[in-house]
């Protein structure tokens, strides 16, 4: 995994990284201890080179640091999931992907 530097922003609620002058971002929303990331906006310019992938595993990990559970409703991130099963303990009781 390539190092990918995420800063929480929270007065917009997203997670954040920026490359080569280009922001890439994951919204969410939290509530009560689980983190639901709603939208993956990353920039043609920097998509390429399995970047997407990088970014969400280092926002997971971010999120795992913080012992929090998530709830992916954005289509790209629950398909991130669904293909590494390694990040099935961070999801709640009852959600299945």
């Amino acid at each position: 995994m390539n190092e990918v530097i995420i800063k929480d922003n929270s007065f917009l609620r997203q997670f954040e990284t920026r490359v080569n002058g280009h922001l890439a971002k994951i919204e969410y929303s939290s509530q009560e201890r689980k983190v639901f990331l709603t939208k993956l906006v990353i920039p043609e310019e920097i998509s390429q080179n399995g970047f997407k992938e990088d970014f969400i595993k280092g926002v997971l990990h971010h999120i795992q640091g913080q012992n929090l559970r998530v709830v992916p409703t954005s289509p790209q991130i629950a398909g991130f999931l669904r293909k590494n099963r390694q990040y099935k303990e961070m999801l709640p009781v009852g959600i299945r992907i």
